[in-house]
């Protein structure tokens, strides 16, 4: 309401975005003090989107949170970002959360911008992030280490568990032994 829109449709948005962002209807009726730290951070979240804003920038969103309401609230970002087009800035010390959220990343340091590409791009060069003193998501390491050891590329960087997978059953599948 303090951006000039009636109670009646402050109401209607507060309803529709709060089960957007994955809570129960009955929330908007509790009070905040009744709420857990993933809920009370759900419903903040709900207020910035009922804005309406074409932006949104993430410092360290999923902070303090355990691994299943870090994926929820990633997956739901992800979600927002893809069905309202909302552009989206994610700050993260998560190579994970780069390597799966993020369409672009930029790395600065020291405020200068090092590199910029597409998490694929990023994370095949995982020698020049290493010098950069960041470290590369777990199965980048673990394809890594892999392919040293077996002397031996993949073929392309992968990303995800289910990736890496994918691809190491080919390479069963095409009889080479590891």
């Amino acid at each position: 309401m303090n951006f000039g829109i009636t109670k009646e449709d402050a109401k209607k948005r507060a309803r529709e975005l709060i089960s957007q962002v994955g809570l129960p209807e009955d929330v908007l009726t509790k009070s905040p003090f009744d709420l857990s730290g993933g809920q009370m951070r759900r419903v903040a979240i709900a207020g910035v989107l009922a804005m309406e804003p074409e932006v949104l920038v993430l410092d360290e969103p999923t902070a303090g949170l355990d691994p299943r309401g870090r994926r929820e609230i990633m997956d739901m970002f992800y979600r927002l970002h893809k069905e309202k087009g909302l552009t989206t800035i994610l700050v993260t010390h998560s190579m994970e959360d780069a390597a799966m959220y993020a369409d672009e990343i930029a790395i600065l340091q020291q405020g200068e911008l090092k590199q910029k590409g597409t998490p694929r791009e990023i994370f095949t060069a995982a020698e020049e992030l290493m010098s950069l003193g960041l470290n590369v998501p777990d199965v980048v390491r673990f394809q890594y280490l892999y392919e040293e050891k077996f002397q031996m590329k993949l073929g392309k960087t992968c990303l995800t568990i289910e990736e890496l997978t994918e691809v190491l059953k080919n390479v069963e599948m095409r009889g080479v032994r590891v």
